[in-house]
């Protein structure tokens, strides 16, 4: 089976759009590196802090809610224009990013949690609407599966390299590389990214793009199924880092390294959506993705008896789960190409309330043992084919 090039990808210049998606892939590496770094490094925060692991995860839940606030920031990108809404986002967050590594205490850690959600919303929609009027839907699996190389480089690269930082330095050590790398890539973001800013009354109005939505039965379902899928990692995700340092005695570096599994999984799980989501159709490849999502998320507490099967087991949950959600990703943004954006935001919205309550189900389902949360993970993706197979059609 052949691979679909990115010289057959792109509708127009072709060079410049190909390296636009390297410059989206890497400043999402440096938002997702600050993102996911909380989850196997805090115990080692809530330590040098002197606050306790709930603390940390207030922290992180309050991120998610920012999230629900999403439509209103992320469709900045529909009313002022995609390359406005991105270089917003990367600014606040090379400034929160900043001002912890430079103050290394709670409360800056807090606001730089919530400013790496801001930074997200900003860009993350604005790249998705972007790359959704530039390339066709037939190859919109490729390209975003592209950029979402992101999210398993910060696995890859960025976590094992914090956990290194760390274990020589301090903890908030890392968030000043983060901050270099950020203000680098706003200054190449303005340098390449064209000027988009939508002519006067051109630009779609918010309440009725939210009305529309709530409206929309097959919009609605897919808001849902984001939320669904999030909630069902973060359960897992949240607990992680705890259970295999209690499991295992694995030290700062170590989880840092262990974190490299999970980002050869999702650069696996975009492999694959590269190579089989276009072909095989979104919505098919979807359903397959979801299916296998829920049997690995059965198999991990079966496999963890060793450090070797736990490794396995979350090889194998975040292969399928990076599959599906990225599988996703180009079939939302055709649900409401008039508004993408904006509907986009709002599947940020949804994603978020996902993860803010997997984030308080997680350790919650943590007090009775691992399979308690793999078993709520499992049943929040068969909802979520559930609502697939009903509601949505391609």
């Amino acid at each position: 089976m052949r691979i679909v090039g990115l010289r057959e990808l792109i509708q127009v210049r072709p060079a410049r759009l190909r390296f636009q998606l390297l410059a989206f892939s890497f400043v999402l590496t440096i938002l997702n590196t600050s993102h996911r770094m909380v989850y196997p490094f805090l115990p080692e925060m809530a330590r040098s802090l002197g606050v306790s692991l709930d603390a940390i995860n207030l922290a992180i839940t309050l991120r998610f809610a920012l999230g629900l606030f999403s439509p209103f920031l992320g469709a900045l990108a529909d009313r002022r224009g995609r390359k406005s809404a991105m270089l917003a986002g990367v600014a606040v967050f090379a400034g929160a990013m900043f001002l912890v590594g430079v103050w290394p205490t709670y409360p800056a850690l807090v606001i730089a949690l919530l400013c790496t959600g801001l930074g997200k919303i900003l860009f993350g929609p604005a790249v998705q609407a972007y790359l959704g009027e530039r390339v066709a839907y037939n190859r919109r699996g490729l390209a975003i599966s592209l950029t979402e190389l992101g999210w398993s480089w910060a696995f890859l690269f960025g976590i094992p390299a914090a956990g290194w930082v760390i274990a020589r330095s301090a903890w908030n050590v890392p968030y000043l590389f983060l901050a270099g790398f950020s203000v680098g890539m706003l200054l190449v973001l303005w340098r390449i990214l064209p000027d988009d800013r939508p002519l006067v009354g051109e630009h779609p109005s918010l309440i009725n793009g939210l009305r529309v939505v709530i409206t929309h039965p097959a919009a609605l379902a897919g808001l849902t199924i984001a939320a669904l899928m999030s909630m069902s990692s973060e359960t897992i995700s949240i607990v992680y880092g705890v259970w295999m340092e209690d499991a295992f005695a694995l030290q700062i570096a170590a989880l840092g390294s262990a974190s490299a599994v999970i980002g050869i999984a999702e650069l696996g799980g975009e492999g694959l959506v590269a190579a089989f989501t276009d072909r095989l159709g979104k919505r098919r490849a979807l359903l397959l993705g979801l299916i296998t999502y829920t049997l690995s998320s059965l198999l991990l507490p079966i496999l963890s008896s060793t450090i070797q099967g736990a490794l396995l087991g979350l090889f194998l949950f975040y292969i399928t789960f990076e599959f599906s959600v990225v599988t996703s990703l180009p079939l939302l943004t055709e649900i409401m190409p008039d508004a993408r954006a904006t509907f986009m935001a709002a599947t940020v919205t949804t994603i978020s309330l996902g993860r803010m309550i997997g984030s308080q189900l997680g350790p919650a389902l943590f007090s009775f043992g691992l399979p308690a949360n793999a078993t709520a993970s499992a049943i929040l993706t068969l909802v979520a084919i559930f609502l697939l197979w009903l509601f949505i059609k391609e």
